[in-house]
């Protein structure tokens, strides 16, 4: 399963379609303006919210947390300890992780499970500009939850860069 990201999704108080790589709308990317803090919603085409994006406010590091029906999915940030400046702890619900790695700011990273493959991100595929690939490479997993783990660790690296 391969989404097309555009790049300006990480823009607040805008809306942001994810197209399948048919070009069929599949996700809308709902960015809620005037909040204190950084907040968007992943919702279907039918407008039901699939995953509920926002910063952490109080936090030593930056954190992103999701959220599914009002409960916790999973927490980011970036990961401690690592010599690589482009590497982040997914922390999931239900106590197991996922590491993302590779280089976040040009688009082009890996989401992993346990060391096995769950989703790449690139742009290497698109001659779009300002577009990002996120190919799903299992089938049994969740790919509302990668693409809001791309969403989260972008705006992550992208805000670290500006401080």
């Amino acid at each position: 399963m391969r989404f097309l990201v555009y790049d300006r999704l990480l823009g607040f108080g805008d809306d942001y379609w994810i197209e399948d790589d048919h070009g069929s709308k599949v996700f809308l990317v709902d960015g809620k303006a005037l909040r204190l803090r950084d907040t968007w919603e992943l919702k279907d085409t039918q407008g039901r919210v699939l995953v509920d994006i926002h910063q952490k406010m109080l936090a030593l590091r930056d954190t992103m947390v999701l959220q599914r029906s009002g409960e916790p999915l999973a927490t980011i940030r970036r990961k401690r300890l690592s010599l690589l400046r482009n590497h982040y702890r997914v922390s999931l619900a239900d106590g197991s992780e996922l590491d993302v790695s590779g280089k976040i700011l040009d688009r082009e990273f890996a989401v992993e499970y346990d060391g096995e493959l769950l989703a790449v991100i690139s742009r290497r595929w698109l001659t779009v500009r300002d577009t990002y690939g996120v190919d799903v490479v299992r089938e049994d997993a969740d790919p509302a939850l990668l693409i809001a783990v791309a969403v989260c660790v972008i705006h992550l690296a992208e805000k670290e860069r500006e401080d």
